[in-house]
């Protein structure tokens, strides 16, 4: 391929992305492919020490506002010096959340509003959007209960109250229902060798 493909996974919280981005890395790699394989807050040093401000649990005190600008600020470095460089090689790019995860979470979750985030999305990412976007859907009971079976890998996101994840979720499919044409929701209740199965099915058109 010329250009690289751009595949970004979204959901709420427990919803098994992480362990599908490898897996779908793993896949892809398996069939030659070059991947990289990245995650959103982060993907790059600069991105990774904003990641630790958002989610570590002593900064719950932070503004919405915030949030969503320093999110902006790691996403800015992260498609510049990572995404845009490896799909100019023609790599397939893999990425744990991405510009939706805003909407979900700043827009919805925080009810900042997705028309307020819009232009400092356009700005961080310079309109580089996905080619692919799938949405591992949960219910938030199962994905909350999820995360919360590893204490110890808790974050300050996680620990919000269940409303605010009620929102993020609800934030997820209406930008499904948008745009259905950009996206492939999967059940994430499923086993994950299902889920992993199923996201094989919808990206393996994409390679042609």
């Amino acid at each position: 391929m010329s250009r690289g493909l751009f595949i970004a996974l979204e959901g709420p919280e427990g919803a098994g992305k992480s362990v599908q981005t490898s897996r779908l890395a793993a896949f892809l790699r398996a069939r030659g492919l070059a991947v990289i394989q990245t995650r959103e807050p982060g993907g790059t040093e600069i991105g990774d020490e904003i990641r630790t401000v958002l989610l570590r649990q002593r900064d719950s005190g932070m503004l919405p506002q915030t949030e969503a600008l320093l999110l902006a600020a790691s996403r800015a470095q992260h498609v510049r010096t990572v995404i845009q460089p490896a799909l100019d090689r023609g790599d397939v790019v893999i990425c744990d959340r991405y510009v939706d995860s805003t909407y979900a979470y700043q827009g919805g979750g925080r009810q900042l509003g997705r028309a307020a985030l819009q232009p400092i999305q356009a700005f961080a990412t310079g309109g580089q959007e996905p080619d692919l976007r799938l949405l591992l859907d949960l219910p938030v009971d199962i994905g909350l209960s999820r995360r919360f079976a590893d204490p110890a890998s808790l974050n300050r996101i996680d620990q919000d109250d269940l409303a605010f994840h009620e929102r993020v979720r609800a934030a997820y499919l209406a930008l499904v229902a948008d745009h259905p044409e950009a996206w492939v929701v999967i059940d994430a209740t499923q086993s994950i060798e299902e889920v992993e199965r199923q996201i094989r099915d919808a990206v393996i058109p994409h390679l042609a």
